[in-house]
């Protein structure tokens, strides 16, 4: 039983999108171009008022663009001039807020669409159709139940019902996790992730959440005000950010202002940060004296009682340690002699963290740490 055809290929290319403000044209989405192989799961990531929704409804139908292109397969959906409605573009969309229409039974919300689109089905393969997708969501005991029965993660779940029902090649998400309660969006987005990977739809999720996007997606696509600013892994995203702001968006870092001093081999740089000499990857391109920052994560940085004869060691005193449950964060002074020259965060297990107040030395493994051009 499958409540998909397969997914299709989506291809967003040059995406253009105005709104006429006080008025002028006001871009909002300016040359977005991406692609999704059939059956992945791509995110578009970043903050309130950056683009992802508008670019997510263009998708959709739902906007109409002034410029660009964007198919799905062989099929145009629009360009600057054409524009295929909403209903004929073979896609399913879950919204922020679910739509659950609060007059109809669970089974009615489902097979409505159904009965009213276009290509209009027979009562049995409609039937047929919503209860298959509502037993892919493990609702199909609750079909004769009011929807407003329903719990806020049952309710999720209905909404995607809806939208697979039809059995579209690419699967719309717009925020659909952002209302539920933390514990319910893990297990939401867990769910969510092994029925598309189950079903083979492609999918294009629409999240400000960083822990959503890394651990959904095949591809995530950073957005920064109308533009797609880095396309990746989720891993190549937080290990490999392309510049400052991604990798100040996508999860906790630090920041280094530092000063290349030497070019080694195999692409790497000394550089001097803190008063002392640190080795880290280096991009081609970076000269003597540029102005670079060195960026790692709070979670690759390691702490020692004594100071190891590695590179990249630094004496430090601890000035903050908070339990934050599975994880341990603190942040420490780096000290050049009593002189404090810099503060860094780290994090690590529980069971495994210095005391508040010690001395201590820390090691920035030189295969975690990037350097940003300013």
């Amino acid at each position: 039983m499958t409540a998909a055809q397969g997914g299709g290929r989506l291809v967003v290319d040059g995406l253009e999108k105005q709104y006429e403000l006080d008025g002028g044209a006001v871009p909002v989405v300016k040359g977005v171009s991406f692609t999704i192989e059939p059956g992945t799961f791509t995110s578009l990531l970043g903050p309130s008022g950056c683009g992802k929704t508008t670019t997510l409804r263009c998708v959709a139908g739902l906007e109409t663009s002034n410029g660009g292109r964007i198919t799905l397969d062989d099929k145009v959906l629009s360009t600057g001039t054409e524009h295929m409605p909403p209903d004929k573009r073979d896609v399913g969309m879950v919204f922020q807020n679910y739509a659950i229409w609060p007059h109809m039974t669970v089974f009615a919300n489902a097979v409505f669409p159904l009965q009213v689109s276009g290509g209009k089905l027979p009562k049995k393969e409609a039937r047929a159709r919503a209860m298959e997708a509502l037993e892919l969501v493990q609702l199909d005991a609750y079909a004769n139940r009011p929807a407003t029965a329903l719990s806020g993660g049952q309710q999720q779940r209905l909404a995607l019902a809806r939208a697979l029902a039809h059995r579209p090649r690419l699967l719309l998400l717009d925020e659909p996790l952002s209302n539920l309660d933390a514990k319910l969006r893990d297990t939401m987005r867990n769910e969510l992730r092994s029925l598309q990977q189950r079903l083979g739809i492609t999918a294009l999720y629409v999240t400000h959440d960083q822990s959503e996007a890394l651990s959904m997606s095949d591809r995530v696509a950073v957005m920064n005000q109308g533009r797609i600013v880095q396309e990746a892994s989720p891993r190549e995203l937080y290990y490999q950010p392309a510049d400052r702001f991604v990798a100040d968006f996508v999860g906790r870092v630090n920041m280094i202002p530092a000063v290349v001093r030497e070019r080694g081999g195999a692409g790497e740089a000394h550089v001097e940060a803190f008063g002392t000499r640190l080795t880290t990857p280096c991009p081609d391109g970076v000269g003597l004296g540029d102005e670079v920052t060195v960026t790692f994560r709070p979670e690759s940085v390691r702490w020692h009682e004594t100071a190891p004869d590695r590179p990249n060691v630094l004496p430090a005193r601890v000035v903050r340690v908070e339990f934050l449950g599975e994880i341990v964060e603190y942040e420490v002074e780096v000290l050049a002699g009593e002189t404090v020259v810099g503060t860094i965060v780290a994090r690590g297990a529980p069971l495994d963290s210095p005391a508040n107040g010690s001395e201590i030395a820390i090691e920035l493994a030189p295969h975690a740490c990037r350097v940003l051009v300013d």
